[in-house]
């Protein structure tokens, strides 16, 4: 189960001090992965296919050319795999326009404190920048970051290392002076190759054993995140 506390291993261990913080953004800043789920399996009723959520979670934090060929490959090669994807879009723009686009528990605070501590931070995420900045935009957090990396900003994407890789150097910070915060098994993937250490704040995907292996944490939210970030402020 995620740590509703700092565990123990972190009050004890001596790491690099923390110069920056990169954070995925659905199901880890925004509780957007549910209406993305939502949106896919409508997309697919209204072509008369049926989508199960489980299949549909098979999607979370893949990049969009990985979402399409796992698609395709599942469903054949007849499957309006465009129109499906378009529809999608509408379905989630609308859910998110009409106010089911939330903050998920924690955020503002870490935000805050990481203003207090003046470390630069930026958003490593598989969206798309269209996406990215209209969903930003519209919980107010546009304005909080000093770089945002999205799927159309690099030539491959998560679990690849390059989305962490061109964030950390947007903010002017080795990887291994790095914080990154994911909720996803891809995200998690790419930080850790990336060579920056991962805490992972699981949304829908329950961690697996490769998962726990790594990531330097699992906790329950970003509150958690919050006090290790203090606690190791003061270590250091």
């Amino acid at each position: 189960m995620p740590s509703e506390t700092i565990p123990a291993h972190l009050l004890s261990e001596k790491s690099a001090p923390i110069h920056g913080v990169v954070f995925d953004m659905d199901g880890l800043l925004l509780d957007s992965e549910t209406l993305a789920m939502e949106a896919l399996v409508d997309a697919a009723r209204d072509l008369n296919y049926d989508m199960p959520l489980s299949f549909c979670r098979r999607m979370i934090g893949v990049p969009a050319d990985g979402c399409r060929k796992l698609v395709q490959e599942s469903y054949g090669e007849d499957f309006p795999l465009n129109d499906f994807f378009e529809r999608q879009e509408v379905h989630l723009r609308n859910y998110v326009d009409t106010g089911r686009l939330v903050l998920k528990t924690g955020v503002t605070p870490l935000l805050d404190l990481l203003d207090k501590m003046k470390l630069p931070r930026a958003i490593a995420t598989s969206s798309s920048r269209y996406r990215t900045m209209h969903h930003l935009k519209l919980v107010g957090l546009d304005q909080r970051f000093d770089a945002i990396v999205t799927r159309d900003d690099v030539a491959q994407g998560k679990p690849n290392p390059e989305p962490y890789l061109t964030a950390a150097k947007k903010i002017g910070v080795e990887p291994d002076y790095c914080l990154a915060l994911e909720d996803s098994h891809s995200g998690a993937r790419a930080a850790h190759a990336a060579g920056i250490r991962v805490i992972v704040v699981p949304d829908l995907l329950d961690p697996t054993d490769e998962i726990r292996g790594k990531a330097l944490a699992i906790v329950k939210d970003l509150n958690v995140v919050i006090s290790y970030l203090e606690h190791h402020l003061k270590a250091v």
